[in-house]
């Protein structure tokens, strides 16, 4: 029987530098990507993915609220925004022996990160206090410790760095074309803002954005490169698939096929090979084979928890029983 010759297809989007040494990626190079046939792009994927992590491994984060409900802005996706009418209760900031009992609870359940967010525009800084306080008591179990807080003003990220915070959330949500389209009481431009102020304090950048909020696909493409393009890439990128909240102006949001967001999740890993890509929102819809497969695309960091925030996410069980299958191993 002849053998079938193992050949590499050939590759339909490469970096602007022939070296191969750039991070600058174009628009049309992600969309190049995007248009590749689902199994080379994913194979891809997984050859990028397997030069610079080990391929059965996941990082595991866990993310609680800790000030609920009651924000400024007028974010289309967030059910926490006091401009939407979402049915969400709002909640004063968690004192910190609540919130170290949850970190607590996700590190003896395997999470290796605990990331914190809080429903504010920004920070006032009688409030960063007691986030600073709940950052150190969390670094001091053993974990990595992760905030989203909105937009810094000066000098706050230093402050969460001598904390001793890891990283630091502030996703890029959208491709800079279509932003107004999600939210208009701030620009991304203020949030790529935030981001250089975190960098300049020397904390991980965690930044992704959400697909299947009626964004095309060259918008999904031009994301990818805007983070590909961060000098450096985020650290950790999420990739959220929109889950539409009764209340929220995306309510009635289309969402996008299940492949697509294989794409997308496959389009990271090729753009930012050394950034952990994570399933975010949106992951409790998937199915088991939905999971590996963006897996196999070179996501290999997750939400691990009952909760993201406001909604759902697959409880801790579920997920155990998935890398038995999988053979996936923490991080």
């Amino acid at each position: 029987m002849n053998a079938i010759p193992q050949t590499q297809p050939a590759l339909s989007a490469v970096p602007s530098d022939s070296a191969g040494s750039a991070t600058k990626w174009t628009v049309a190079e992600v969309e190049a990507l995007y248009n590749l046939p689902l199994m080379d792009l994913v194979w891809r994927a997984q050859q990028v993915h397997r030069q610079h992590f080990n391929a059965n491994e996941i990082q595991r984060s866990t993310l609680l609220s800790v000030k609920t409900g009651g924000c400024s802005e007028d974010c289309g996706y967030c059910s926490q925004s006091a401009r939407n009418k979402a049915e969400l209760e709002r909640e004063k900031l968690m004192p910190v022996e609540e919130v170290v009992a949850a970190a607590k609870k996700a590190k003896e359940k395997g999470a290796s990160r605990f990331c914190m967010g809080a429903a504010w525009r920004g920070p006032k800084d009688k409030d960063l206090g007691p986030v600073l306080d709940m950052v150190k008591a969390v670094k001091a179990l053993g974990l990595q410790t992760c905030v989203t807080l909105g937009m810094l003003k000066e000098g706050q990220a230093e402050q969460l760095a001598e904390a001793g915070l890891d990283y630091y959330n502030h996703n890029l949500d959208t491709a800079a074309e279509f932003y107004g389209q999600v939210i208009t009481t701030h620009t991304q431009q203020d949030r790529i803002d935030t981001i250089g102020e975190v960098r300049k304090a020397g904390i991980n950048v965690c930044s992704g954005g959400i697909v299947g909020m009626g964004e095309s696909r060259k918008n999904r493409a031009a994301l990818i490169a805007q983070l590909a393009n961060l000098n450096p890439a985020p650290e950790s990128v999420p990739i959220n698939n929109l889950v539409a909240i009764p209340g929220t102006p995306m309510a009635n949001a289309k969402g996008i096929d299940n492949f697509e967001f294989v794409r997308t999740v496959a389009a990271a890993r090729i753009t930012m090979p050394t950034s952990f890509v994570r399933l975010s929102a949106g992951r409790e819809e998937m199915s088991e084979e939905m999971q590996a497969l963006c897996f196999l695309a070179g996501a290999n960091s997750m939400f691990y928890g009952d909760k993201l925030l406001t909604t759902g996410n697959p409880d801790v069980e579920r997920d155990e029983v998935l890398f038995e299958k999988l053979g996936l191993q923490p991080i």
